[in-house]
């Protein structure tokens, strides 16, 4: 090993954590320093950002010490800071080590949606009609998690944490303003959306399909409260049209 690569493993383990690495042969102790917490100062920015709520309820010493956790142990796959978060939570759920509320790692899922559906990168379709969503292949927003959570995470802060889960579905899409929404709402419909998702099915096919997965008939009254949650997933933005 070159003694150039030596050194730059050197600077890397003591970046990461000074308690357990020397400082690097030759370079001065508070130069160190300062880019010791310069570096961990700006990966704690883009988390204190993403996930103002975690924070708040882990407070300071606990929020700054599980930070310090993921610097120091989690082996990043990517440099592109937008990514950090993501990471984050990805280290979370492949076990941190750290002593957390048993809902925290679906909070900072929670959390890290917003972030992720406000850069997703992607093309709105074109040629697309305000036509009859039963007889017509309604399209779903490209920009658009459908999340399923144990917990309500919706609900989570520094004045209510659950004791016990109390599963919930929830949707985070960008609108036409590019604002981030959140809607709450069901499972079925959650499926609705799963079956609509390729625009290739009408959605008087995807609800007799839906009916039939739950076990009833698609007789009138299904399909006209069927008919009501599309014109209502129309008007949110959740869904963008038919295919002209």
């Amino acid at each position: 090993m070159s003694r150039l690569r030596e050194f730059q493993l050197a600077f890397g383990r003591r970046i990461r954590s000074a308690a357990r690495a020397p400082v690097p042969a030759g370079v001065p102790r508070q130069r160190m320093a300062v880019y010791e917490e310069l570096l961990f100062n700006n990966l704690r920015s883009f988390l204190d950002r993403c996930f103002p709520v975690g924070r708040d309820c882990l407070g300071e010493v606990r929020w700054t010490r599980l930070c310090r956790a993921f610097y120091r142990d989690w082996p990043c796959a990517t440099s592109w800071f937008r990514e950090i978060p993501r990471e984050f939570v990805t280290y979370l759920e492949a076990g941190s080590g750290q002593r957390l509320p048993r809902w925290f790692v679906e909070l900072a899922r929670y959390e890290w949606a917003e972030l992720a559906v406000d850069v997703m990168d992607t093309v709105p379709p074109a040629g697309l009609a305000d036509g009859d969503l039963m007889a017509g292949c309604p399209v779903v927003n490209p920009a658009l998690l459908s999340l399923a959570f144990q917990w309500p995470v919706h609900r989570i802060g520094p004045t209510f944490r659950p004791r016990r889960p109390a599963p919930v579905h929830l949707l985070v899409f960008r609108d036409a303003a590019d604002e981030v929404c959140f809607v709450e709402t069901s499972t079925a419909t959650a499926r609705l959306l799963a079956l609509l998702a390729d625009g290739r099915v009408s959605g008087g096919d995807a609800l007799a399909r839906l009916a039939a997965e739950l076990g009833r008939a698609p007789d009138a009254a299904f399909m006209d409260f069927g008919r009501h949650s599309l014109a209502d997933l129309r008007r949110l933005g959740v869904l963008l049209g038919t295919k002209a």
